[in-house]
Protein backbone atom coordinates (compact mmCIF):
# COMPACT_ATOMS: atom_id res chain seq x y z
CA UNK A 1 0.00 0.00 0.00
CA UNK A 2 1.53 3.41 -1.58
CA UNK A 3 1.31 6.28 1.65
CA UNK A 4 2.35 9.53 1.31
CA UNK A 5 2.39 11.63 4.44
CA UNK A 6 2.73 15.44 4.56
CA UNK A 7 4.63 17.41 7.81
CA UNK A 8 5.44 20.88 9.04
CA UNK A 9 2.45 23.01 7.65
CA UNK A 10 1.77 25.89 9.92
CA UNK A 11 0.72 29.48 10.32
CA UNK A 12 3.34 31.61 9.94
CA UNK A 13 4.21 35.99 9.53
CA UNK A 14 4.20 37.30 5.95
CA UNK A 15 8.05 37.34 5.08
CA UNK A 16 8.61 34.16 7.06
CA UNK A 17 9.52 30.53 6.20
CA UNK A 18 8.85 27.03 6.67
CA UNK A 19 10.11 23.28 5.58
CA UNK A 20 7.38 20.77 4.84
CA UNK A 21 8.08 17.24 4.63
CA UNK A 22 6.60 14.46 2.58
CA UNK A 23 7.38 10.70 3.86
CA UNK A 24 6.69 8.07 1.74
CA UNK A 25 6.37 4.25 1.67
CA UNK A 26 5.29 1.41 -0.39
CA UNK A 27 6.82 2.26 -3.96
CA UNK A 28 10.49 2.46 -5.42
CA UNK A 29 10.97 5.97 -4.20
CA UNK A 30 14.19 6.27 -6.85
CA UNK A 31 11.74 6.02 -9.98
CA UNK A 32 9.13 8.18 -8.85
CA UNK A 33 9.09 12.00 -9.69
CA UNK A 34 8.05 13.62 -6.80
CA UNK A 35 5.92 16.87 -6.79
CA UNK A 36 4.49 19.41 -4.36
CA UNK A 37 0.79 20.89 -5.52
CA UNK A 38 -1.17 23.38 -3.57
CA UNK A 39 -5.11 24.39 -3.17
CA UNK A 40 -6.26 27.54 -1.90
CA UNK A 41 -10.03 28.11 -0.74
CA UNK A 42 -12.13 28.37 -3.74
CA UNK A 43 -9.27 27.57 -6.04
CA UNK A 44 -7.99 24.59 -8.17
CA UNK A 45 -5.31 22.40 -7.33
CA UNK A 46 -2.08 24.06 -9.01
CA UNK A 47 1.54 23.01 -9.38
CA UNK A 48 4.16 24.21 -7.26
CA UNK A 49 7.24 22.22 -7.76
CA UNK A 50 8.88 18.76 -9.08
CA UNK A 51 11.89 16.76 -8.78
CA UNK A 52 12.95 14.05 -11.12
CA UNK A 53 13.40 10.73 -10.30
CA UNK A 54 17.13 11.41 -10.51
CA UNK A 55 16.84 14.13 -8.28
CA UNK A 56 19.07 16.11 -11.29
CA UNK A 57 16.55 18.55 -12.00
CA UNK A 58 13.89 20.29 -10.75
CA UNK A 59 10.91 23.08 -11.86
CA UNK A 60 9.13 25.67 -10.38
CA UNK A 61 5.58 27.49 -10.67
CA UNK A 62 6.45 31.00 -11.45
CA UNK A 63 5.08 32.55 -8.08
CA UNK A 64 7.43 30.62 -5.81
CA UNK A 65 10.51 30.78 -8.23
CA UNK A 66 13.53 31.58 -6.40
CA UNK A 67 11.67 31.23 -2.87
CA UNK A 68 11.11 27.58 -2.76
CA UNK A 69 13.45 25.04 -2.94
CA UNK A 70 12.66 21.29 -3.77
CA UNK A 71 14.67 18.47 -2.51
CA UNK A 72 14.40 14.69 -2.45
CA UNK A 73 16.58 11.94 -0.22
CA UNK A 74 16.24 8.86 -2.26
CA UNK A 75 17.61 6.37 0.88
CA UNK A 76 15.26 7.55 3.24
CA UNK A 77 12.23 8.19 0.48
CA UNK A 78 11.47 11.52 1.72
CA UNK A 79 10.79 15.12 -0.50
CA UNK A 80 10.96 18.62 1.03
CA UNK A 81 9.71 21.65 0.26
CA UNK A 82 11.55 24.39 1.74
CA UNK A 83 9.60 27.70 1.60
CA UNK A 84 11.24 31.41 2.25
CA UNK A 85 9.52 34.80 1.56
CA UNK A 86 6.70 33.59 2.42
CA UNK A 87 3.68 35.73 0.99
CA UNK A 88 -0.42 35.40 1.96
CA UNK A 89 -0.85 34.47 -1.10
CA UNK A 90 0.71 31.50 -0.56
CA UNK A 91 -2.32 30.51 1.78
CA UNK A 92 -3.22 26.78 1.03
CA UNK A 93 -3.07 23.26 1.54
CA UNK A 94 0.04 21.57 0.35
CA UNK A 95 0.35 18.50 -1.37
CA UNK A 96 2.82 16.03 -2.18
CA UNK A 97 2.51 13.48 -5.14
CA UNK A 98 4.34 10.73 -6.84
CA UNK A 99 4.51 9.99 -10.57
CA UNK A 100 6.13 6.88 -11.95
CA UNK A 101 9.31 7.99 -14.85
CA UNK A 102 9.03 11.67 -16.72
CA UNK A 103 7.54 14.25 -14.10
CA UNK A 104 4.72 17.14 -15.24
CA UNK A 105 2.60 20.35 -13.94
CA UNK A 106 -0.96 18.55 -14.57
CA UNK A 107 -1.95 16.83 -10.97
CA UNK A 108 -4.03 14.67 -13.19
CA UNK A 109 -1.05 12.81 -14.10
CA UNK A 110 -0.06 11.94 -10.60
CA UNK A 111 -0.74 8.23 -9.42
CA UNK A 112 -0.20 9.03 -5.28
CA UNK A 113 -1.00 12.18 -3.21
CA UNK A 114 -1.08 12.83 0.61
CA UNK A 115 -3.67 13.74 2.77
CA UNK A 116 -2.66 17.64 2.55
CA UNK A 117 -0.68 19.91 5.37
CA UNK A 118 -2.05 23.54 5.57
CA UNK A 119 -0.27 26.22 5.70
CA UNK A 120 -1.13 29.69 6.62
CA UNK A 121 0.44 32.95 5.83
CA UNK A 122 -0.54 36.02 8.10
CA UNK A 123 0.06 38.64 10.53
Amino acid sequence: QVQLVESGGGLVQPGGSLRLSCATSGLTFSTYAMGWFRQAPGKEREFVAVMRWSGDSTYYADSVKGRFTISRDNAKNTVALQMNSLKPEDTAIYYCAARPGTWSRSPGLYNYWGQGTQVTVSS
